[in-house]
C-alpha cells in the first residue's frame, strides 16, 4: 500500500523538525537556530544545525542535510514510506492508502519488511501474556511477582511466547508473511533440508521487546521460566535475537526509547546492565536508565547516550571480578568526552534487587552518597589492591594516567591529575610529565588535522552603470570564484576539483533560489531584474543552466519560482544545492550591536547591492571569456593583418574588464 499525496502533504505541514531530530539528540538553542553533535559521524564539537523556520537540518561536518523526513530516513536507515508512517505515528495522523501493484510490491525495502514484522510478532507475544492461559499462569504471574504494573508492563511492551515449537510462525505464515522474512528477522530457525518451515526460535520464555531510539522493535530477549529444571538446564537462560539487518546488538541500549527524554530532561543517564534492572528502576520513578544488555559497553552504545547527555552513572553489582574487568574498557567512555561516574552495590545486590529491597526514595539517596567519577573510583579500587608494594603502585599510577591522558578537555584532565596527586600522595607535575609524554605518543599516530584557509573579502564601492560596455551571446568563460561577503560557508571537508566558473554560477544561482521573489523596489523582484540584466547568457554546469533555464520559463509566465519550490524539489542534488545555501554555519552574536554597537547588516538588507554585484562579475566572465578567445585565434592567425584585427579587438575587451574590476574594486595589472 502507498501513501496517498493528501496524507504525505498534511504529514510535511504538521512535523516540526526541532521535536523531531530532539527525540534523536540533544538540541540546543543557538541564535535563531538549534545545534548538536552529528548524529551520522563521530564529533565532539557540535557541527549540525536545525533551521525551524526553513524546517531543515544541515551538518557542516558530513554534509548531510534534509528535511524531517530525510533525517528519519537518515537516523533509522528506513525507506520513505516508513520515515512518513513514523511521523504519521508521531503527530496522530489517520493514515490514507492507496493500491500498488504488484511489481512495487516486490520492491518494497526489505528493512520495512522486517519491522512490519517485528511489530507484528511483538503484538503477538503481549497478546499471549495477558490473553493466553500459559500466558497469564506463567508470564503473567512472574511479572507480577517481580512487582511489575501493568502500566510498567504496557511501556515496555512486555510479553510470552508459548512453549510450544511453532505457535508463533503457524499464526504469521497463515497471516500472509514469508518464511523467508520471519528467518531474516530471527524469529524462526529453519534447518536446511528440512522439509518443515522450521521452529520458532523463542519458546516458554517471557519477552522484552528490544526498541531502537525511534521506538521500533529490532529484537527480541527472552528469559525461561519453566519449572522442569532439567529442561531449563539444557537451555540458556536468557535467549537473544540475532544479528539482523535492523539488529546489531554493539549499536543498541536497551531502554534508551523509554528513556531519551528523560535523559535530555535531567541531562543524566544511569547505566545497568540488564532488562529488569531498567524495568525496575522505571519502577521506582529513575527512568533516565538504559542497559547494556549484557555486552561488554562499545563505542555506538557510548555514542548513543552521548546523543542525549554527557553526563553517565554506571550501575555495578558487588561482584569485583566483573567490575575490575569491566573498568579496562571504560577509557572508551573518557574518549569519547563523556563525564563518567560509578556506583557499587552491597554484595549480592544489583540495581534491581537492590530497588525492590530498600524502595526507590532510598535507592536515589543510595546513588547520590555513593557515586563517585571514574577517575577516583579507579584510583581507589587499585590502590587497594596493590597495598603497599612499590612495583604494583608504580603500575597503578601508569594505569591511572593512561586513563586521565583519554580525556579530550585539557583543563579537566589537569583536574584530574591535581586529584590523584593528592590520594597518591605523588607529584603532580610528574604525573603531567608522564601523561604528556603518553598524548605525545598517541599524536605521533593520527595524521594532522589540517584547517581549511579562507579568504579576506573586502567590499566594493558604490555600484555604478556600465551596461553599455557589456554586449553579445557567447557562452561565459572561467573567471575567479565569486567572494562576495555572504557567500555560503563550505563544510571543512574533502570537496571535488570544480572550475572557478562553477563558483561564479553557484553565487547567481543561489541569489535566485533564495531571494528570487524578494523586492528590490516595489513590483521589481530581484528575479525579475537579475534575468533581464543577463539575457543572451547561459550557464555551462548543467544544474546550474537547468535551475536558470527554471526561472527564465516561470517568469516568461509572470510566475517567480519560491525557495520552497526548490527545498520540495523531486531531484535530490537540488535540493541538497538549496539546504546548503540557505544553512548559516555562524551566528552572529548580539554582543555586536548590543555591547559593542557595532551594526553589521545581513545580506537581506543590501540586496541591490549584492544584486548588482553579482550581475557585474557575471558580465566581466562573459568579457574575459571573449578575451580568451581572441587569445587563443591570435596564436593561430596566418597573417600580420588577421593578428592585428585580433589584438586590436582584445585590447577592446580588455579595457572593458578593466573598467569592470574597477567597479568591482578589483586589484589588476
Amino acid at each position: 500500500m502507498r501513501i496517498n499525496p493528501e496524507t504525505v502533504e498534511r504529514i510535511k505541514q504538521t512535523v516540526d523538525i526541532v521535536e523531531v531530530v530532539g527525540d534523536f539528540v540533544s538540541l540546543k538553542k543557538k541564535g535563531a537556530n538549534y545545534s548538536a553533535c552529528c548524529p551520522f559521524h563521530n564529533e565532539k564539537t557540535p557541527s549540525f544545525n536545525v533551521n525551524p523556520v526553513r524546517q531543515i537540518y544541515k551538518c557542516f561536518g558530513c554534509g548531510a542535510a534534509g528535511d524531517a523526513i530525510k533525517f528519519v530516513m537518515d537516523v533509522d536507515g528506513v525507506g520513505y514510506g516508513e520515515a512518513l508512517r513514523y511521523l504519521a505515528d508521531k503527530y496522530n495522523i489517520e493514515i490514507e492508502q492507496e493500491e500498488v501493484t504488484d511489481e512495487e510490491a516486490l520492491r518494497q525495502n526489505e528493512r520495512e519488511s522486517l519491522y512490519i514484522i517485528l511489530n507484528f510478532a511483538k503484538n503477538f507475544y503481549v497478546q499471549q501474556l495477558h490473553e493466553s492461559d500459559e500466558g497469564q499462569a506463567v508470564g503473567l504471574s512472574y511479572f507480577k511477582e517481580r512487582g511489575f504494573t501493568g502500566e510498567i508492563r504496557k511501556k515496555f511492551e512486555l510479553g510470552y511466547s508459548l512453549d510450544t515449537w511453532d505457535a508463533f510462525s503457524k499464526v504469521a505464515l497463515a497471516k500472509g508473511y514469508s518464511t523467508q522474512i520471519l528467518e531474516k528477522a530471527g524469529l524462526l530457525i529453519h534447518k536446511e533440508g528440512s522439509q518443515t518451515a522450521g521452529y520458532d526460535r523463542f519458546r516458554g520464555r517471557v519477552i522484552f521487546p528490544i526498541h531502537n531510539v525511534a521506538g521500533k522493535v529490532i529484537a527480541f530477549g527472552a528469559r525461561i521460566l519453566k519449572s522442569d529444571k532439567s529442561k531449563a538446564a539444557n537451555q540458556p537462560k536468557y535467549l537473544n535475537s540475532p544479528e539482523t539487518e535492523v539488529y546489531h546488538k554493539s549499536d543498541v541500549l536497551y531502554g534508551i526509547f523509554q528513556a531519551k527524554n528523560a535523559i535530555r530532561q535531567l541531562d543524566h543517564c544511569y547505566l545497568v546492565e540488564g532488562y529488569t534492572d531498567v524495568i525496575s528502576l522505571n519502577q521506582g520513578g529513575i527512568e533516565n536508565v538504559v542497559a547494556s544488555s549484557g555486552t561488554s559497553l562499545t563505542v555506538e552504545q557510548i555514542r548513543l547516550i552521548g546523543r542525549f547527555t554527557p553526563n553517565v552513572t554506571i550501575l555495578y553489582d558487588g561482584d569485583i571480578a566483573g567490575i575490575k574487568a569491566a573498568l579496562r574498557g571504560l577509557d572508551l567512555v573518557l574518549e569519547e568526552g563523556l563525564n563518567v561516574s560509578i556506583v557499587l552495590f552491597p554484595d549480592g545486590d544489583d540495581p534491581d534487587s537492590y530497588v525492590r529491597k530498600v524502595g526507590a526514595e532510598a535507592f536515589k539517596a543510595y546513588l547520590k552518597n555513593n557515586s563517585k567519577d571514574f577517575i577516583t573510583f579507579k584510583t581507589e579500587m587499585l590502590l587497594q589492591d596493590a597495598g603497599n608494594d612499590p612495583f604494583r603502585l608504580a603500575a597503578v599510577i601508569g594505569e591511572v594516567v593512561n586513563s586521565i591522558v583519554k580525556i579530550p578537555d585539557a583543563i579537566k584532565r589537569q583536574v584530574f591529575f591535581h586529584r590523584t596527586s593528592e590520594m597518591m600522595k605523588v607529584d603532580e607535575q610528574m604525573l603531567i610529565t608522564e601523561g604528556n609524554k603518553i598524548l605525545r605518543k598517541l599524536q605521533t599516530q593520527k595524521p594532522q588535522e589540517r584547517g581549511a584557509s579562507r579568504q579576506n573579502f573586502q567590499a566594493p564601492e558604490s555600484p555604478a552603470d556600465l551596461d553599455a560596455l557589456f554586449s553579445g551571446d557567447s557562452p561565459i568563460g572561467q573567471n575567479e570564484p565569486p567572494t562576495d561577503f555572504f557567500a555560503p560557508q563550505t563544510a571543512q571537508q574533502e570537496v571535488p576539483q570544480r572550475s572557478k566558473l562553477y563558483y561564479q554560477e553557484e553565487a547567481f544561482i543561489r541569489l535566485l533560489v533564495v531571494y528570487g521573489t524578494r523586492e528590490l523596489e516595489p513590483t521589481i523582484t530581484v528575479c525579475q531584474y537579475v534575468l533581464s540584466e543577463i539575457e543572451g547568457i547561459d550557464f555551462k554546469d548543467t544544474v546550474f543552466h537547468h535551475l536558470l533555464v527554471l526561472f527564465r520559463e516561470n517568469f516568461n509566465r509572470n510566475h517567480v519560482l519560491p525557495t520552497d519550490y526548490f527545498l520540495n524539489h523531486h531531484e535530490s542534488e537540488i535540493r541538497n544545492l538549496t539546504i546548503d545555501w540557505l544553512a548559516n554555519k555562524y551566528e552572529l552574536s548580539e554582543l555586536w550591536s548590543e555591547k559593542y554597537e557595532i551594526f553589521v547588516p545581513f545580506e537581506t538588507d543590501v540586496l541591490d547591492k549584492t544584486a548588482f554585484i553579482n550581475i557585474l562579475r557575471l558580465k566581466k566572465a562573459f568579457i574575459e571569456e571573449k578575451m580568451k578567445v581572441c587569445l587563443q585565434q591570435a596564436v593561430h592567425a596566418k597573417t600580420e593583418e588577421e593578428q592585428t584585427a585580433v589584438m586590436s579587438e582584445f585590447m577592446y575587451y580588455k579595457g572593458i574588464s578593466m573598467a569592470a574590476a574597477k567597479e568591482l574594486g578589483s586589484v589588476i595589472g
